[in-house]
């Protein structure tokens, strides 16, 4: 057994049973699709790369699809949900699992997309301030994209872009160390641009400590929050970003590739002389029909719109935001805290079982971390994670040894978790006789 804050866990089928029947979450398992592996359903513990499909995402597509066929043009006024301004549905209930005012959230393009729109408003490079505080080894499309910024402004990337490094033999960024080197850079720092969740590790940053120092050396501050959507606590306006994107197809699951939420601070908001590239949704919503040749911003985060909304693939996004406005972030995250410290136990007892060599390198700190849990398989190879596919645990695979496990908590179950244990279990056994 293992004492946690809440209780003692134990690695048997019958407890991980208890705890799906005093879940009170258990009932939304349902209202998911899963994928078939050997005529079961998967474990499916990659909903921080793609979430499952919500049973009620298709009648929010064929809403659209009904009007469109009986409506044609007439539904961007007269549909049920009208399309013209469909994208202003979200406003409400995403600024809850972000912690905004509706007014500072909008849903538009795609995530890498929308951070260099974003980027185009709030880096400024001027003088000696330049520079862009971001971490190493960051998801490699923010990479292309910071680096292909700092070019386009004419800077050298090598010279532009500072690396936030860990410690020589440690697996995470210590919050002083990202502190210190903002600080160093000081007042030739433009813009810090940090993944809110680390992609690779799962650690989640202290935005909060991070932007108030941003600010304290005059940067812009800006997150990309791709792993943090629906997964963490987030307080966007308390904490003064200026700016934030995220996909949503995530832990948010909205479907393969689709559309980007984007926070932007309301300091920013009604501004016509601000750097932004600019299209016709984002002009005044009263006159947009007017056709006038002078653009007049939307005094929200609307005013970053530029195209009207690809409403068929913002359809899954809307449905699957209707489930996280009846739950909550506050009850998603209860149970987060709850199935991944029993993943994490899960893994230690079978783990001394085999007397193999786990490393958890996710932080052990539960403020430090999501639904992810990144484990070290030290002494096993892709073997054991083709395994583990072939049996119907689905989970994701890193360079050079590392499998990304996270059970989300909407429609991931403690049996899940228990099963998956035991698959583990059978392949290292397997590959020792």
């Amino acid at each position: 057994m293992k004492k946690t804050p809440n209780m003692q866990f134990e690695n048997s089928l019958e407890f991980a049973q208890k705890l799906d029947r005093e879940d009170p979450m258990a009932t939304y398992r349902d209202q998911f699709l899963f994928p078939k592996v050997n005529g079961k359903d998967a474990i499916y513990f990659v909903g921080n790369s793609l979430g499952l499909q919500p049973k009620i995402a298709k009648d929010y597509v064929d809403e659209i699809m009904k009007d469109w066929a009986e409506l044609g043009v007439e539904g961007h006024f007269y549909a049920d949900k009208p399309w013209w301004d469909y994208h202003e549905r979200f406003s409400e209930k995403l600024s809850k699992v972000v912690g905004a005012s509706p007014s500072e959230v909008t849903v538009m393009n795609t995530l890498t997309v929308n951070l260099h729109l974003l980027m185009t408003s709030f880096y400024r490079p001027e003088g000696k301030r330049f520079k862009i505080v971001c971490e190493e080894k960051a998801f490699p499309s923010d990479q292309y994209m910071v680096a292909s910024q700092v070019r386009f402004h004419g800077y050298d990337p090598s010279e532009a872009i500072v690396e936030l490094k860990k410690r020589d033999g440690e697996q995470n960024f210590r919050l002083e160390d990202i502190l210190s080197t903002i600080r160093e850079v000081g007042e030739e720092c433009a813009l810090v641009l940090i993944g809110g969740v680390n992609y690779y590790t799962g650690q989640v940053f202290d935005m909060k400590t991070i932007t108030k120092v941003g600010h304290e050396v005059g940067a812009m501050v800006g997150w990309d929050l791709a792993h943090a959507a629906g997964n963490i606590e987030l307080q966007l306006s308390d904490w003064d970003v200026d700016f934030a994107a995220w996909c949503s197809y995530k832990y948010m699951n909205s479907g393969p590739g689709n559309a980007s939420g984007c926070f932007i601070n309301k300091r920013f908001h009604g501004k016509k002389d601000i750097p932004r590239f600019e299209g016709w949704w984002g002009h005044n919503k009263d006159r947009r029909f007017l056709m006038e040749p002078e653009f007049q911003p939307e005094p929200t985060a609307n005013a970053w719109q530029i195209s009207n909304a690809p409403v068929l693939s913002l359809a899954p996004y809307l449905a699957s935001l209707q489930l996280f406005d009846e739950v909550g972030m506050k009850k998603l995250i209860a149970k987060r805290n709850q199935i991944v410290a029993f993943l994490e136990y899960v893994l230690h007892d079978i783990d001394r079982q085999v007397d193999s060599n786990f490393e958890v390198i996710t932080p052990a700190n539960q403020e430090e971390r999501g639904t992810q849990l990144s484990v070290f398989l030290h002494g096993e190879g892709k073997e054991l994670f083709r395994y583990l596919m072939d049996q119907g645990v689905m989970l994701d695979w890193r360079e050079p040894n590392v499998i990304r496990l996270a059970p989300a908590p909407f429609y991931c179950s403690y049996e899940d978790v228990f099963r998956f244990g035991q698959i583990l279990k059978e392949g290292i056994l397997s590959k020792q006789k």
